[in-house]
């Protein structure tokens, strides 16, 4: 095997030192292959290239081969920390990769500047402040010590269950401060008993900084205490004679005790555990992952990771393991770097214990694994294994069924598609028009590969210049924007126009990532096709790429022929048919993404939104709470300095600035 790779590379590997340390290997090219880390870096590097691997995924990689870099650190959790920092920026070809999703959400309980005794300094005369009364409310983004914070829970429907919970029991507020100090009287959560009404007064700071500690308790799992306190205060108000108070602490404990017995999932020993069930079939995987967050069982989520059966092959060539637990330990390291772990993990497959060790000394958390678990925790093991198989089992027909797609269109269309791997390479994009009686014309332009579309890859382009209401001009002018750079790339290139799904895949131009799609599809009949047409002979691309989808008779769904530029005779598909069925969805794709895009550029020519944006000292986040506040540029332009000011990061100063340009 080291015969076929450069002297340079084995004298590299060669020299390495026995210290931990993460390494990365690139091919020919400069494309990174596989990212690692290991207890000793010259142990594991050289078994790469020590033993045979031929016919093997290994073998298949390390053929590839062509450069080596390496990163020294000083313990195996830094090696954790950097190996999943790249294989997350960087995606490796053969690492086992879990997509980077959104950050998790959290139950937050906002600070209180009460303080008993206190005089109420900065309150309006007979008015309430809103800072002495904690608001609990849904919550994403950076963590402020100042407030409390429960989870991160699985999902943003646990959250507002959560909070709609702690409304029923504690009677605690979820307004915002600027609603909260605007009311002259209660609103409709308090008549309905979900609120205790502290905006208009009806409950004391003292006795509602009791609601947010038992909240909090409970939050915590901490129910029995919650439980023990509430029947005291209930009996200190009856000895006082306070009867309606005590009825009240009453109701709230009947609604508590009410909530514990529903809640079968309730765990007495078990305060904050994660549950991880892994199902690998057919090259594909799915980590299920259920959350237990103060004893209560908050819902699960399905992880998909992609490169499964290479990245289980090379995870570690000296440590065997079946293809379960490749996939969970990757999950574990990526997921678990990103978001504290809890104290207990309960394990549907063994994981390597340096991994473990690594995480503890990573986040700080003692973390005690669990592979064979009794009782109540197998119990959620079984539902979380059941999920998996059910999550997986889904992709899978899905997947079969898109795959069923692209291939009956390929057909459809005279396109060589003889292997998966050339079938999964086709590439679509389709492009749409959107405008509102010529107003703020938009053009959308969306992208299918892989069998599935492509968001990050979609692109919208403002018209401008044309008579309004010009579909053939606006057509023109995003065809010539988004095909030009193509065209004048693969010519300086000496390359031909990409030669598709036949020659197994599309090519890319040598000078950046130019490439032309296997098919443009134009929202549009015989008038838009043509101009299709002349745009490309112009630019000298093959016309055969572009099809049209015309309306059919009374432009009923299913009566869509396809029009193609160089001649062919139109296509009429069925209206069950499987290639129609894929066309129709990035059609309706390319459709949405144009027209809220056109909304947008409407509303904000309409509104002035761009008045905002041209503020000193208004970015985006400022921006972003400044429209939720007040719920548009509108309301901003209605709010007072002093309102301005109340908003999170908005200075007195940058308050007087907005509202100096926006009455100027």
């Amino acid at each position: 095997m080291s015969a076929v790779h450069p002297e340079e590379l084995l004298r590299a590997v060669a020299a390495l030192p026995s210290l931990p340390g993460v390494y990365r290997y690139y091919d020919a090219a400069g494309a990174l292959l596989y990212v690692g880390k290991a207890r000793d870096l010259k142990k594991r590097v050289s078994s790469y290239f020590q033993k045979t691997h031929d016919g093997t995924r290994i073998g298949h990689m390390v053929a590839k081969i062509a450069r080596l870099e390496t990163t020294v650190v000083r313990s195996e959790a830094e090696a954790l920390l950097l190996e999943n920092n790249l294989i997350k920026t960087q995606q490796p070809r053969y690492n086992i990769l879990f997509r980077d999703d959104k950050s998790y959400p959290y139950l937050r309980i906002s600070a209180s500047t009460w303080v008993a005794d206190a005089p109420d300094a900065g309150t309006v005369p007979g008015r309430p402040n809103p800072d002495h009364y904690p608001r609990v409310s849904y919550y994403r983004g950076a963590v402020d010590r100042r407030h409390q914070y429960f989870g991160p829970y699985p999902s943003a429907w646990a959250v507002k269950e959560t909070i709609q919970l702690l409304q029923k029991v504690f009677r605690l507020r979820t307004c915002e401060d600027t609603v909260f100090a605007h009311r002259t009287r209660p609103c409709l959560l308090y008549q309905i008993k979900r609120c205790s009404g502290p905006c208009v007064g009806l409950i004391a700071p003292a006795d509602y900084a009791a609601d947010v500690r038992a909240a909090s308790a409970f939050l915590n799992g901490e129910s029995q205490s919650v439980l023990a306190e509430l029947e005291a205060r209930m009996f200190a108000h009856a000895e006082r004679l306070a009867f309606e108070q005590a009825a009240e602490v009453r109701n709230q404990i009947t609604a508590l005790s009410r909530v514990l017995h529903q809640q079968a999932m309730e765990s007495v020993d078990d305060q904050d555990v994660d549950i991880l069930a892994v199902r690998v079939q057919g090259g594909r995987a799915c980590v299920n992952l259920a959350m237990v967050r103060g004893g209560r069982h908050l819902g699960d989520r399905a992880f998909f990771p992609a490169h499964v059966e290479d990245g289980a092959a090379l995870a570690d060539p000296e440590a065997p393991g079946t293809p379960e637990q490749r996939v969970l330990e990757a999950f574990l390291a990526q997921h678990y770097t990103q978001v504290p772990p809890p104290p207990v993990l309960v394990l549907g497959a063994p994981v390597d214990e340096a991994l473990l060790e690594a995480l503890i000394e990573q986040s700080g958390v003692r973390v005690r694994a669990v592979f064979h678990p009794r009782e109540q925790r197998r119990l959620w093991l079984e539902m979380a294994q059941q999920n998996a198989d059910l999550q997986l089992a889904r992709l899978l027909a899905e997947e079969g069924s898109q795959q069923a797609r692209t291939r009956a269109l390929a057909e459809a269309l005279g396109l060589s598609a003889d292997t998966p791997e050339a079938l999964a390479a086709l590439r679509i994009e389709c492009f749409d028009i959107s405008h509102t009686a010529g107003e703020a014309t938009m053009a959308s332009c969306v992208v299918y590969e892989g069998h599935q579309m492509q968001p990050a890859q979609y692109r919208r382009y403002a018209i401008e210049g044309i008579t309004p209401g010009d579909d053939y001009a606006a057509m023109r002018q995003v065809l010539q924007r988004r095909y030009g750079r193509v065209a004048a790339a693969l010519a300086d290139a000496g390359g031909d126009a990409a030669d598709g799904i036949a020659g197994g895949g599309a090519s890319r131009a040598a000078k950046g990532e130019a490439r032309l799609p296997d098919i443009v599809l134009i929202d549009g009949g015989v008038g838009q096709v043509n101009v299709a047409r002349e745009v490309f002979e112009s630019l000298g691309l093959d016309i055969g790429r572009l099809v049209g989808v015309e309306k059919g008779e009374g432009r009923k769904v299913g009566l869509e022929e396809l029009v193609f530029a160089d001649g062919r005779e139109k296509v009429y598909l069925g209206a069950d048919s499987a290639a129609l069925m894929l066309v129709a969805q990035i059609r309706d794709e390319a459709h949405r993404f144009a027209i809220t895009g056109m909304r947008a550029r409407r509303a904000k020519a309409r509104t002035g939104g761009s008045r905002l944006e041209d503020i000193p000292g208004v970015g985006p986040k400022r921006r972003a709470r400044l429209l939720a506040r007040f719920g548009g540029v509108r309301g901003v332009a209605a709010a007072s300095v002093e309102d301005l000011a109340g908003v999170e990061g908005i200075s007195w100063e940058l308050a007087e600035a907005i509202y100096r340009a926006l009455h100027g």
